[in-house]
């Protein structure tokens, strides 16, 4: 019985490993026969896990999802990754999501072998987040936006815009694009005929009809989802929109900004220049201050008139 058991939970692993197995070569990589293969699944079956399988040259197994949740197994870097994926879940911008992924954890985390518990020790004691400070999203809003898009269904929702106003749009959402700070998502806007990007806290997703219209997916600008929305995030329409020239290398600049803070462009041998902006010319001097980089401010007016303020306050203290 013994020896069964752990033959059933080699298989399970081989078959988590790709999407499709040969019979022939899980006999071969388990080193048993093809009837025992058949046996092993048959009762892996039983046991609540759905595996297809498929007859003839071509054939194979494949591990489906099942009716149940059936326990997974991981190896020593997946399991790792798992604990410390779900403690940055449960300190994240997900609402709703916080207890349930402590629940997750906490299972996780009783049945880890005792090799493992200090790699995660080790990571929980020495790193914290400084992702935090966005705006929340509920989960269930972001699960149906997430549904329609891997659907290929139109969503309707209610959206506020930044000015509290609020719109209707039919939309065919493409993809959920998640920034570190706040979830924004792209789509095909079809009243307005043009790609736009919404942030995910300010949507209320309409209740799903029965008979969702879908869509065939179109190319997102310049191929690249992620790219695109960072490039609007980052044009935000702020009070002040600065421009900064920094006497260094871009690598160097890039080092030290996230990528929703602006848009680093590289000049050689002159440095690098920052497209920025925020609705407070003070939070822009603080932020500027934090390079330790020489720079020259080539927009806006203002913030260098501020600048020149400060330095005298500080030159008189």
């Amino acid at each position: 019985m013994l020896e069964t058991s752990v033959r059933l939970l080699r298989l399970l692993a081989v078959l988590q490993q790709r999407r499709e197995w040969a019979g022939a070569e899980l006999a071969e990589r388990l080193e048993v026969s093809a009837r025992t293969v058949r046996n092993d699944v048959d009762r892996l079956r039983r046991l609540g896990y759905r595996i297809e399988s498929a007859t003839g040259p071509g054939g194979g197994y494949r591990l489906g999802p099942g009716n149940a949740l059936p326990p997974l197994l991981l190896d020593d870097d997946e399991a790792v990754a798992v604990a410390v994926g779900l403690r940055a879940a449960a300190a994240g911008s997900v609402a709703g999501i916080e207890d349930a992924s402590l629940r997750a954890l906490s299972k996780l985390e009783r049945t880890l072998p005792g090799r493992l518990r200090p790699r995660v020790d080790a990571l929980r004691s020495a790193t914290v987040s400084a992702a935090g400070g966005g705006p929340t999203v509920d989960l269930d809003t972001l699960t149906r936006i997430a549904s329609a898009a891997h659907a290929h269904e139109r969503l309707r929702f209610t959206y506020a815009a930044h000015d509290g106003q609020d719109s209707e749009r039919d939309v065919e959402p493409h993809t959920l694009v998640y920034t570190g700070r706040r979830w924004y998502l792209l789509a095909w806007d079809t009243d307005r005929d043009d790609w736009r990007t919404f942030r995910a806290d300010r949507i209320r997703p309409h209740p799903p009809g029965s008979h969702a219209p879908r869509f065939v997916p179109r190319e997102p600008p310049g191929g690249d989802a992620a790219a695109h929305v960072l490039r609007g995030v980052t044009a935000a329409p702020f009070r002040y929109r600065a421009r900064i020239r920094f006497a260094a290398p871009a690598a160097v600049i890039a080092e030290r900004i996230t990528p929703t803070s602006g848009r680093l462009t590289d000049l050689g041998a002159e440095g690098c220049e920052l497209a920025t902006g925020s609705d407070s010319l003070h939070d822009l001097a603080i932020y500027l201050s934090k390079f330790d980089v020489p720079f020259t401010v080539l927009d806006p007016p203002q913030l260098r008139e501020f600048l020149h303020d400060l330095a005298r306050r500080y030159l008189g203290a």
